[in-house]
């Protein structure tokens, strides 16, 4: 058991990265919950509803793309540069890219700017990761990443709540964009002045890496790029996790970007209804994120992929449900029972992936670069959250969105079942060898 003086760093040190990354999730929310705002605005100015939904989702799939670069290919500095400055990196930029967005009324720099607040948010979750393997052992990595992970939950559904609250008061769609500004701005300035690096500079002794992580125990940068990444590289494992965050990330991606346009346009929701309403999505993943979590990590080192399994495969049944739900249903309560179903099943499990996962198999040394590497090619499955569904969404209405998400969860269920097969394994050659 940790000391009292530690435990009291390591509230403190969760309390600070949990409101950090929640603020940066009001500047996320702020475009999806404006959505209909922005089209209507650019129907004003001689657009059809089908081009300013594809310009929405266009704007939506470059930021997704931005995102995934960043975590491709920054979210690994991590390793080298210490986790604090990539966390404050991803709040400052999305302060100034969010102020831009509000701004400015040309599609082009609409795009330019989401782009710029997505690239430089992708740092830092990246940095959260390379913080907390050196704040906490690997036998609280469940449970830690699990609160940390809620987060961005509630920070998804407050800003949600908050934004269509002043939608209903009459504020215009930018009135949104400055309000996230303000709130990441402010936990920014918290983090800068608080957030520290890791336990030992503190004099605490060094934290447990997972025995089965890919690196040695040691805290020190990595020697080269190669020795960095070619371990990750040659993981089967790793691969399958890669691949879970590909498909769960289109899932999750569609429901965040895509829910008040679908309460509004086919079930019939006022915009600011429809932008309180779709936070049941976070707000139901949240409790998924923190109950998974805690399971986990009481189930052993293969639990994460158990669970993975068992919720995808009940996901995939309350897409079936969502796809039978008529557009003349109105404001029933079926759909949103699926669409919460669907959080609950699908957000706990995913959270796993550039979280406890990638703490799992990077240990110490590169667990920036894991998390970084499986978000990375998540949300590159991400961009086709954006165009893609806008795309399907008028030719097949969207009954054909969630055909598409079931046959997406239904693989992804397979998928997280080899992987459990493979930590089986992994786990009974560690034993013997311990």
């Amino acid at each position: 058991m940790p000391s009292p003086s530690l435990r009291r760093r390591q509230i403190a040190i969760v309390a600070l990265l949990f409101v950090g990354y929640a603020s940066l999730y009001f500047c996320r929310a702020d475009l999806s919950v404006a959505t209909p705002l922005i089209i209507e605005e650019l129907k004003g100015r001689g657009l059809s509803q089908k081009d300013a939904l594809w310009w929405v989702g266009t704007i939506t799939s470059v930021g997704t793309f931005g995102y995934a670069l960043g975590k491709l290919f920054l979210g690994g500095l991590g390793d080298y540069w210490g986790g604090r400055i990539n966390f404050l990196i991803g709040l400052a930029g999305a302060v100034l890219f969010t102020v831009l967005f509000a701004s400015t009324g040309l599609i082009p720099l609409f795009t330019l700017a989401w782009f710029g607040n997505r690239i430089t948010q992708s740092l830092s979750w990246a940095g959260l990761i390379k913080l907390s393997s050196r704040w906490f052992n690997f036998s609280s990595y469940g449970t830690v990443i699990g609160i940390l992970s809620v987060s961005f939950l509630v920070g998804d559904a407050a800003a949600r709540q908050l934004m269509g609250s002043l939608l209903h008061h009459g504020f215009p769609w930018r009135t949104l964009f400055y309000f996230a500004a303000g709130v990441a701005g402010a936990c920014l300035t918290i983090n800068f002045l608080f957030l520290r690096e890791s336990r030992t500079a503190l004099g605490f002794e060094e934290a447990q890496a997972n025995p089965l992580n890919l690196y040695s125990k040691s805290e020190s940068p990595p020697a080269s790029i190669s020795a960095l990444v070619r371990p990750l590289f040659r993981s089967p494992a790793f691969q399958l996790v890669c691949l879970l965050s590909f498909t769960l990330t289109i899932v999750r991606e569609t429901f965040n970007n895509w829910t008040p346009e679908y309460l509004h346009a086919f079930l019939g929701y006022s915009p600011g209804d429809a932008g309180s309403t779709s936070a049941i999505f976070p707000g139901v993943g949240a409790i998924s994120v923190l109950l998974t979590g805690w399971l986990s990590d009481r189930l052993g080192m293969n639990g994460r992929a158990l669970l993975m399994f068992i919720g995808l495969s009940i996901a995939t049944l309350a897409l079936v449900a969502l796809m039978s739900v008529p557009s003349e249903a109105g404001r029933t309560l079926m759909p949103l029972l699926a669409i919460g179903g669907v959080a609950f099943c699908v957000l706990g499990p995913y959270s796993y992936l550039g979280g406890a996962f990638a703490l799992d198999f990077g240990g110490k040394q590169g667990s920036a670069l894991a998390s970084g590497l499986i978000d990375g090619i998540g949300y590159l499955g991400g961009i086709l959250a954006g165009t893609s569904v806008s795309q399907i969404s008028s030719a097949y209405g969207w009954q054909g969105v969630f055909v598409a998400l079931a046959g997406v969860t239904a693989l992804s269920a397979v998928a997280s079942g080899v992987l459990y097969a493979l930590r089986y394994r992994a786990a009974a050659i560690q034993q013997p060898a311990q």
